[in-house]
């Protein structure tokens, strides 16, 4: 890995799945270097895969085959800008049609229990407008969602 500074993700040995489905679902992402375990180790053996370098979005990241001694939490995410309704159904529906679940507010689970926060540009500026009321009909309408919809974004925004 050339990054300095990279997410390492635990996974029990799913690691090259994760990975390549990320790396096929985003754009910019890739898999990279996969590692086997020269020896035994507590979570596997010899030869198995202990590690996969790949990025998400640019990001770089390490999957770390290490067993089911750790669990994900929503603590942490990666949340992904989105510019239009059509990207926004694509990235979710591929997460949730591949074996995750949905949340609410935008955010959803991959099979792997990563949370990801699917979050329309729109959605953004809207919370952020300086008119608080119009920001606040927007983050109310948000409240009632699971995966955002664009069109019920904007409707709020306009009253």
């Amino acid at each position: 890995m050339s990054s300095k500074n990279t997410i390492c993700l635990w996974y029990d040995g799913t690691a090259l799945e994760a990975a390549t489905f990320y790396a096929e679902t985003f754009p910019d992402s890739a898999v990279g270097a996969v590692l086997h375990a020269p020896g035994d180790y507590p979570a596997g053996n010899q030869g198995d895969i202990l590690t996969v370098e790949f990025t998400v979005m640019g990001i770089p990241c390490l999957g770390l085959n290490g067993g089911p001694a750790f669990k994900r939490s929503e603590a942490f995410s990666f949340q992904v800008a989105t510019d239009d309704q059509a990207e926004t159904d694509r990235l979710w529906n591929a997460i949730i049609n591949n074996g995750g679940q949905e949340s609410a507010c935008g955010w959803c689970k991959d099979k792997w229990g990563l949370s990801w926060q699917i979050t329309p540009r729109v959605l953004t500026a809207a919370m952020a407008h300086p008119d608080r009321a119009l920001a606040k009909r927007a983050f109310e309408a948000m409240m009632k969602m699971t995966k955002i919809d664009i069109a019920a974004i904007e409707a709020a925004v306009k009253g």
